[in-house]
């Protein structure tokens, strides 16, 4: 008997500033990984191992309060006239969080297979940046007091509901730094209550959240995909009709990697199949009473992540059987049918327990899918010549060997 497994991988200036920049897009690169691990069988989980920056990746259990992770973007704003007390919203200072979740397909590089990622942004943050001190344009006697004075009272802290801001902030004579999270897609903003000359927001801090798939349903290997937000006024990200952006796009670069485990194990032995009547020999060696069938489980432990298909090649040909060998006259008459039963967490294509199941030459008659990661379970693999060729092959005074190779294949190149 043998064993085969195959393995499954515009153009925009900032007058106020003389500021001026290309338009062109930022790109982020979004990482995330699945390694089946045997202490959490249950985890489908991908891994994020995108490298965390900006409020997020500083204030990580603010963050994770809300099921947010962060990257800080190069993506600057800068004003294009000054914002006067009393301006309408998109005339001032704003931030449009687009907290919808989006989709997009990522798609394996080897072999087109496609998958499903959703993000959303749950919370912007930046640092603005006056055209001098706070306590210049407002004649505070403090920073503190001057930057709550420039927005009415309540300082940047405190954006415009249904916003709500991060635990932390801090500031400088002439800047101030914050977070806002958006618990709708909506505008965040604030009102000045002194004229500002200009401002600009030195970066972007992005908090997302993602959904992945179930990497028990995907092949192994890299699945790669990209998600584009537009910026600028009246676009995804949206800092209004003042401030623009040194940026027209912001390109989520997704990178997922699924690594998964096939792996069957035999005792030792376990690859040579005898088949014995059940209860043995003893029947008709001594009553001369011919057994109903021959038959052999063998028993094997298996540790799989991913859909895998089984399969049998023979050494004698057969139709959905494989053939045996009579030693003595080299007639391939009876035939031995094989099948598997699998352990739980282990179903067929249509989700049902594996008990019996025929195994074939055809790879597409087995699909076998975990819904969860088995590590080293037990299963077992059934051998047998049905009652139909007893006749034929046993013959009283008549000794006769019969023999073959069978090959079963497990397959997670699916």
């Amino acid at each position: 008997m043998i064993f085969r497994f195959r393995k499954n991988r515009m153009f925009a200036c900032a007058v106020g500033i003389l500021f001026c920049a290309s338009v062109q897009a930022v790109t982020q690169e979004m990482r995330a990984s699945f390694i089946p691990d045997p202490s959490k069988p249950q985890n489908n989980a991908f891994i994020d191992q995108t490298v965390q920056g900006g409020y997020c990746g500083t204030y990580v259990a603010d963050c994770k309060a809300y099921n947010l992770s962060g990257v800080r973007l190069p993506l600057r704003f800068a004003s294009v006239r000054s914002i006067e007390p009393g301006a309408t919203v998109r005339n001032g200072a704003m931030l449009r969080i687009p907290n919808q979740w989006r989709s997009l397909t990522i798609r394996n590089v080897v072999n087109g297979e496609t998958a499903t990622v959703e993000m959303r942004i749950g919370g912007l943050g930046t640092q603005y940046v006056l055209s001098d001190t706070a306590k210049s344009l407002t004649g505070a006697a403090t920073d503190q007091q001057a930057h709550d004075d420039l927005w009415g009272g309540r300082g940047w802290w405190f954006p415009s509901k249904p916003c709500e801001s991060g635990a932390m902030s801090a500031f400088t004579p002439n800047a101030y730094r914050s977070f806002w999270r958006g618990p709708s897609e909506t505008d965040c903003s604030k009102e000045a209550a002194f004229r500002i000359p200009w401002i600009t927001y030195d970066y972007l801090d992005v908090g997302y959240e993602l959904r992945t798939p179930s990497p028990f349903t995907m092949s192994a290997g890299i699945y790669t995909g990209e998600l584009i937000y537009g910026v600028g006024p009246g676009l995804d990200i949206d800092a209004g009709d003042n401030l623009l952006p040194d940026n027209a796009v912001v390109t989520f670069r997704f990178v997922l990697d699924v690594q998964h485990l096939l792996k069957v194990d035999l005792p030792p032995g376990g690859n040579r199949i005898e088949l014995v009547p059940q209860g043995g020999w003893q029947a008709w060696l001594q009553e001369g009473r011919r057994p109903v069938r021959l038959l052999k489980d063998q028993t094997f432990n298996i540790s799989a992540s991913s859909r895998f298909r089984m399969s049998i090649e023979c050494q004698y040909g057969g139709i959905g059987a494989c053939s045996l060998r009579d030693v003595e006259s080299g007639s391939t008459f009876p035939q031995v049918y094989m099948s598997v039963s699998l352990p739980h967490g282990i179903t067929d294509a249509a989700g049902r327990p594996v008990k019996h199941q025929r195994l074939t030459e055809r790879p597409t008659d087995t699909l076998f899918q975990p819904g969860i990661f088995v590590d080293r379970a037990p299963g077992t693999l059934h051998f047998e010549v049905p009652s139909h060729y007893m006749e034929q092959m046993l013959q009283p005074g008549q000794a006769k060997q019969y023999a073959g190779n069978v090959t079963v294949i497990w397959d997670s190149e699916v």
